[in-house]
């Protein structure tokens, strides 16, 4: 899908404050833009204007166009967009952002990398996850707005893959058994 010259209210599922954009595609009034950069479309990481009927008002995005991260007002955020209208080249972008708690990657070692593929197959460079719990909020992130989602590990082996929102690898009850305290916690094969 290309991207839309100029995105509006009409273009969001959800309007207003009443909802949280944290983990999110947001769209920002062009207002808010300068001149120079009018790309309408953010990624909501945090920020005490993120959650739903916020105490503060400050948001921290990253431009699905540049990868650059950005504060702005949540009364500047028209809305989240709706998933079906995020744009192939926005899609790729979003691929490249790791979960907000990520551990530093100068101090720890990955574990896994994180791939997304559009549709026609196409996909950007893998992210680094350095553990279990980086993959399942790369997962969260990822899985509305993707068509195809491959974790591997440090051996390049596929230990989970979804197409669609559907869980192809593992089976349900692998992950379920993957995600129970009763084994140990969360340890991927």
């Amino acid at each position: 899908m290309d991207a839309k010259g100029i995105y509006t209210e009409n273009d969001c599922a959800e309007t207003g404050s009443s909802y949280s954009i944290k983990g999110r595609v947001v769209v920002l009034n062009r207002e808010a833009l300068l001149p120079c950069n009018q790309n309408q479309l953010y990624f909501c990481l945090c920020g005490n204007g993120a959650g739903a009927n916020p105490s503060g008002c400050a948001v921290f995005l990253v431009s699905l166009r540049t990868g650059e991260f950005s504060l702005k007002k949540r009364n500047e955020v028209i809305g989240i967009l709706k998933t079906e209208l995020l744009p192939d080249s926005a899609k790729l972008q979003l691929s490249q952002i790791r979960p907000v708690r990520a551990l530093d990657l100068k101090n720890h070692e990955p574990k896994y990398s994180g791939y997304c593929f559009l549709s026609d197959g196409r996909y950007a460079a893998g992210v680094w996850l350095c553990s279990e719990q980086e993959v399942l909020d790369y997962v969260e992130i990822q899985k509305p707005y993707q068509h195809r989602i491959m974790i591997c590990d440090r051996d390049d082996f596929c230990v989970l893959e979804m197409e669609n929102d559907r869980l192809l690898h593992p089976s349900q009850e692998e992950l379920e058994a993957f995600r129970s305290p009763q084994n140990g916690g969360m340890q991927m094969k």
